[in-house]
């Protein structure tokens, strides 16, 4: 996979779908790893016309370690103290549009799950130039009364990271359980599987604080949606335990004009029998660019 340097790190990207096509820019959420975008959504996505690009955000996978900043001080940021935050979503943000731009893509459609969607978000406010359209996908404003997990996926996203390969596979299997979408089949050995080439790719938790004090560093965007404008769709799963369908409600509504698809069944996921409905609610809202 190639890796270009944008907004003074590398970041690591690979594609599918045809050079000449619009772009589809597809922006992970916390802790995953570009490959979290599974292969075969990613070509049914390139196959309704998109030049699909996926990539590391800083932190993760193979794009570049942000160390030798401040040490992150979970406590202090639970408090509303995020000063030992190494770099913010403004920061990630900023990285994709420099891979677009390190790519010679003067306009991408941005799509982003989970904190992928905060970082679409304010990418679609810190670069309306570059932005076609936006789909935002389990995820909220940054208004801290909604998108708020339950106490169980609480506890499942911040129990201490694994230390071997084996323990990596069994907590992402437990996680799963957790956050994932019971309205649709529990395919263990498949996020076993998933979880493993993970791991294998990179494992690194350390950058996981530097990328949680990001999270808890961004601002309300709920006002400053309201100047959005361009086609915008919101995603999210009805049975969302992480990042409540209130979150995702809250964003269309900020967002003037957006479309809200909540699917049933779906939880903090993108489980394969969702696929259809989300691949063409991507296509459909990006079209309404050329439209217009």
């Amino acid at each position: 996979m190639p890796n270009v340097r944008a907004n003074g790190i590398d970041i690591e990207y690979d594609e599918f779908g045809k050079p000449d096509d619009p772009a589809l820019l597809l922006i992970m959420g916390f802790t995953a790893q570009m490959i979290a975008w599974d292969e075969r959504l990613c070509q049914q996505l390139a196959g309704r016309g998109f030049r699909v690009i996926r990539f590391d955000n800083r932190d993760v996978g193979l794009s570049s370690k942000i160390e030798g900043g401040p040490e992150p001080d979970v406590s202090a940021a639970m408090d509303g103290d995020t000063s030992s935050a190494s770099y913010t979503i403004d920061d990630m943000a900023d990285d994709a549009a420099g891979l677009l731009d390190a790519l010679g893509i003067g306009r991408a459609h941005i799509v982003g799950a989970s904190m992928g969607g905060f970082i679409a978000q304010t990418f679609a406010l810190r670069h309306p130039e570059k932005t076609l359209s936006l789909c935002s996908i389990m995820s909220s404003t940054g208004n801290p009364d909604v998108g708020q997990p339950s106490p169980e996926a609480m506890t499942a996203l911040m129990t201490p990271p694994p230390q071997t390969r084996d323990e990596a596979l069994e907590r992402s299997v437990a996680v799963s359980k957790i956050i994932g979408s019971p309205g649709f089949p529990f395919d263990e050995n498949r996020i076993k599987e998933r979880a493993g080439r993970a791991y294998d790719r990179m494992f690194y938790p350390a950058g996981n604080v530097r990328q949680m004090l990001a999270i808890a560093s961004q601002p309300d965007r709920t006002e400053a949606l309201g100047s959005v404008d361009v086609p915008a769709l919101v995603i999210h799963g009805a049975a969302d335990p992480l990042v409540s369908p209130t979150g995702g409600e809250a964003t269309a509504k900020a967002i003037p004009g957006a479309d809200l698809l909540i699917i049933e069944g779906m939880g903090h996921d993108l489980p394969e029998g969702a696929w259809p409905q989300v691949v063409e609610a991507i296509a459909s809202n990006a079209a309404k660019a050329g439209a217009r």
